[in-house]
């Protein structure tokens, strides 16, 4: 299998999108995974999408070999039978959601410079980068999508599923879907922008007057959720409250619940990197400021929220990396990226700009 020129392309996409992962010129293998975005209920749109890309890899299966469709997440359970049923032809491979993120994570964080930063959008660069480090583990990643798990990694390949909640992606757009007229999940971030959550919850302020100092509480901290809602002199339906304040009020609510639990779990196992990865954060600002507040001031800043640039990417790579002959090649891969961080991004709402053309390669020297 030839694998040179394999790459990550993120070219001509909106920041939040996902990208493709293009392995070329191999002979007889999987040679493309490309990841897009699709709500559950756009199933038959996914099944299309991925039957377009099929065609488009047929010329590159040798005559008499199989095209091999990984699977994970799920999804992968859930329409298994219809993608069977769908391409007849092909073999369906479903991997384990937990070892596909493990496995994409790990890729990302020991071959991709510049993959995992820190956020805060108090310091004059909000985004600081991390450096490839030799001591990695152990660490733990808090995965965010509809719910939320949280896996804590001791080594290549070791981890453990150690806690997880409910309230996650699915718990925010589901009680924005009932509060506001936003159609999507990006729609309800976009908005949340716009927001102001002081005016929905009640703060410290609003109680005392002024800092509770006595315990380090500011009075801007959050002191209930939605609490200024049942206010009785306040009209209790949703036409009496602005939409943008409300999604900034769940918004909150449901990352610092995450970041939280994070910490809690965390200090439990005695860790003090947590990657936050999963399509929840999507490279929202606010989302990644909020995460690392909370585990800034909960660990009382000996802790570190991680974020990746990938984070979207995890599961998918990782059931990539599976396929038998792609793990072989690893072993005599070389990677480089053309990305370089931008050191002039010093307004929060540009912070992706300088993510959005970085050409992930893969290189070798021997045809494999």
């Amino acid at each position: 299998m030839n694998v040179l020129g394999a790459s990550v392309s993120e070219a001509n996409y909106p920041a939040h999108e996902t990208r493709d992962i293009v392995l070329p010129n191999q002979d007889g293998h999987v040679s493309q995974i490309a990841v897009d975005k699709f709500e559950t209920e756009h199933i038959d749109e996914c099944i299309d999408f991925i039957a377009a890309l099929l065609e488009d890899a047929h010329h590159l299966t040798p005559k008499g070999e199989k095209q091999v469709l990984k699977a994970t997440g799920g999804g992968a359970h859930l329409y298994h039978d219809r993608l069977a049923n769908r391409f007849p032809g092909v073999i369906i491979q479903k991997e384990d959601e937990m070892e596909c993120l493990i496995t994409g994570l790990s890729f990302f964080l020991t071959e991709i410079p510049y993959e995992a930063f820190t956020y805060n959008e108090n310091n004059p660069e909000p985004m600081q980068f991390e450096e490839k480090s030799a001591n990695m583990y152990p660490f733990m990643l808090v995965n965010i999508g509809s719910g939320v798990s949280i896996l804590k990694v001791t080594g290549p390949n070791e981890f453990s599923r150690i806690s997880g909640t409910s309230l996650g992606g699915g718990t925010l757009w589901g009680l924005l879907s009932l509060l506001t007229n936003a159609q999507s999940f990006d729609d309800m971030l976009e908005i949340s922008q716009g927001g102001d959550n002081k005016n929905i919850d009640l703060m410290v302020g609003d109680i005392y007057g002024t800092d509770y100092t006595k315990h380090g509480l500011k009075s801007t901290r959050i002191a209930s959720s939605f609490g200024k809602v049942f206010r009785k002199d306040t009209q209790r339906n949703k036409e009496g409250f602005n939409p943008q304040d409300i999604s900034k009020s769940l918004l909150f609510m449901i990352s610092n619940n995450i970041g939280q639990i994070a910490y809690l779990n965390a200090q439990q196992h005695g860790l003090k990197k947590i990657y936050f990865g999963g399509y929840f954060i999507r490279g929202h600002p606010v989302t990644m400021n909020t995460l690392s507040y909370a585990i800034n001031f909960w660990s009382k800043g000996e802790m570190t929220a991680l974020f990746l640039r990938h984070e979207g990417h995890l599961g998918a790579t990782g059931a990539f990396l599976t396929h038998k002959p792609i793990r072989k090649a690893r072993q005599s891969f070389s990677y480089s990226e053309n990305f370089s961080p931008n050191r002039t991004l010093n307004d929060p709402s540009q912070v992706l700009r300088g993510l959005e053309a970085p050409n992930l390669e893969l290189r070798s020297d021997s045809q494999i």
